[in-house]
């Protein structure tokens, strides 16, 4: 561990680190989670999915074309909380594309583009692999009161919007139709994710790895089959969502979930 001028250990868990460690962006994992989810799954051309995949990873063997587009309400925080009591270092949205792919004979889904709107969520995504830039998302909430809001129950009707860099790249509506064991298929494996750090003399990357990650633990809440009233993906000068065109639409999901997070394993050094 570095050590500060007067011989202080540095703390933190990530930057940045300080003598106090009281700057650190990101706690100690292991890092809880409860949030909604609102899925829609479906099949685009396989080989646009196989376009982003880097070595060592191979196409899924099944259904190589299927995507699933997520967007997501989060509440976080580390073990011991605090941040419930200080919201805006806990709550956070996010929307992301999962894909699947194959290594060493063993299926797994990953991360293919994410949006998220804060900071921390940004740098801890860094830290486990996902490729996360800043984006603008929405999505309806539910409510046991109904007079502003849909019930978590067959006939609720959730909208979902993303946007980044001012322009809007995808939006859907899904109606829920009834209760399912189910969250849909393609982002139902341990993730599979690249974590690169590029040379500071910009030539080639000092640090390239294949890492798997999952959840340590998790607790399922509601979830609901939903009809796909719409899905629709934008053009952006900036973004490569919509080269994963909808040929299409496999189904739709809501789901209640709590997930811990406590790190993951190298599965290939580059």
């Amino acid at each position: 561990m570095s050590q500060t001028q007067d011989g202080a250990a540095m703390q933190g868990f990530f930057y940045p680190r300080t003598a106090s460690g009281r700057s650190s962006l990101l706690p100690t994992p292991p890092w809880f989670y409860s949030g909604d989810l609102l899925t829609v799954e479906y099949r685009t051309d396989p080989e646009r999915v196989a376009a982003l995949l880097p070595e060592p990873l191979s196409p899924a063997a099944e259904d190589p074309g299927a995507v699933a587009l997520i967007w997501a309400d989060w509440q976080s925080c580390g073990a011991d909380r605090a941040e419930l009591l200080d919201p805006v270092r806990s709550q956070y949205k996010e929307a992301f594309v999962v894909i699947r792919c194959s290594f060493e004979g063993r299926t797994y889904s990953r991360c293919a583009f994410i949006w998220v709107d804060k900071d921390f969520a940004m740098l801890r995504g860094i830290h486990q692999g996902y490729p996360k830039k800043l984006g603008s998302i929405h999505m309806t909430r539910s409510h046991p009161l109904t007079e502003g809001a849909p019930a978590l129950a067959a006939g609720g009707r959730f909208g979902a919007t993303l946007a980044a860099a001012d322009r809007r790249l995808a939006q859907a509506v899904i109606t829920l139709r009834e209760p399912s064991s189910s969250n849909g298929f393609v982002n139902g494996h341990p993730m599979a994710h690249h974590r690169w750090l590029p040379s500071i003399d910009g030539v080639g990357d000092a640090h390239v790895e294949l890492i798997e990650s999952g959840g340590a633990s998790a607790s399922i809440g509601a979830t609901f089959a939903a009809d796909v009233d719409e899905l629709s993906l934008f053009e952006s000068p900036t973004e490569e969502l919509a080269a994963l065109p909808v040929r299409e639409v496999i189904g739709g999901y809501y789901r209640q979930i709590g997930v811990v997070w406590n790190g993951g394993r190298t599965l290939w050094q580059g």
